[in-house]
């Protein structure tokens, strides 16, 4: 893993005498991470929530936050005892696994302070994957290099970490949109499918909205019952679910997840994604085969779904 950036530019007087300063900075980081784990990390709206913030001191707060080209998030970065920074940031291009542009526009009390391009270009490597990310960065009230170095350094080292603890499981089902996402958003229909081949559901609480839970026991083929506790966080209707994931009712959160649905041709791909509290239980949920679980459930989704259609 490894970084550099560099000044490229003078300040130079523009119209009216008002200085103007630019700069571009590269940054580069190695992800032990498969290159969809760590495409997903840097584009989900759960998972840049929880590397966004460059240190414990700062907390972010998402306003908005649409992935898509044309979308924008909208966020806004918090330290006690200063006036909250503004960022804008527009999708003008998403090839997955390949390459984001996106602009950026910071400001502080109604006075903006900087506008960047920022393209990451991603790629593969031995061990994993790999980002490049260059920043195009015009300063507008203050030289804001040190700024940027610093901010894209810390958080791109954040990412790597959050790459490295997250699970990205895929389904293409032959099946329109607003039928997959009407399982999945359904209080009955929801309980009958989720859960691994032999799994069922015992619920307590369901409240399938922005703010609302489910509390609910998966009961395995051997008796045993695992509590759970879902929180919804975010629902865009037919496009994204963002939510987390408790152990037990009210208990100790063990990942951000989301769930997103794509259409093409009349199919819909539905991606399930994690990222693990820690790196420990990343690792514990691999080894006792939550990729294969996981998977599991996305085929009883698409066995209910195809059923409901002929049914």
């Amino acid at each position: 893993m490894n970084a550099n950036s560099n000044f490229d530019g003078t300040i130079n007087a523009g119209p009216e005498g008002k200085e103007s300063r630019f700069a571009t900075l590269t940054f580069q980081r190695d992800v032990a991470a498969p290159l969809s784990a760590l495409w997903h990390a840097w584009t989900a709206p759960a998972a840049r929530a929880v590397w966004a913030a460059p240190t414990p001191a700062v907390a972010i707060e998402f306003l908005e936050a649409d992935t898509r080209v044309g979308g924008r998030e909208v966020s806004l970065c918090k330290v006690e005892g200063q006036p909250d920074i503004r960022c804008e940031l527009g999708w003008l291009e998403l090839q997955p696994q390949l390459c984001s542009v996106n602009y950026e526009v910071v400001s502080c009390e109604q006075v903006t302070q900087s506008a960047a391009l920022v393209t990451a270009d991603f790629s593969e490597t031995d061990q994993g994957g790999r980002v490049i990310v260059t920043v195009q960065l015009s300063s507008l009230a203050k030289d804001m290099e040190a700024d940027y170095r610093q901010g894209f350094s810390a958080g791109l080292d954040n990412l790597v970490g959050v790459a490295e603890r997250t699970m990205v499981l895929q389904r293409v089902i032959k099946a329109p949109r607003g039928r997959v996402w009407a399982a999945w958003m359904n209080s009955d229909a929801l309980p009958q499918w989720w859960g691994p081949d032999g799994f069922s559901c015992r619920t307590k609480r369901i409240d399938l909205r922005a703010g609302g839970e489910w509390v609910f026991d998966m009961v395995g083929p051997d008796g045993k019952v695992y509590p759970n506790h879902h929180l919804y966080v975010e629902v865009r209707p037919e496009e994204r679910i963002g939510y987390t994931l408790l152990w037990g009712e009210n208990g100790p959160k063990h990942a951000d997840a989301w769930a997103s649905f794509e259409e093409h041709d009349g199919m819909t791909t539905v991606t399930l994604g994690m990222v693990f509290n820690t790196a420990a239980e990343f690792q514990d949920a691999k080894g006792f085969g939550a990729v294969e679980l996981g998977l599991q459930t996305l085929g009883k989704l698409e066995r209910f779904v195809l059923a409901q259609i002929k049914g």
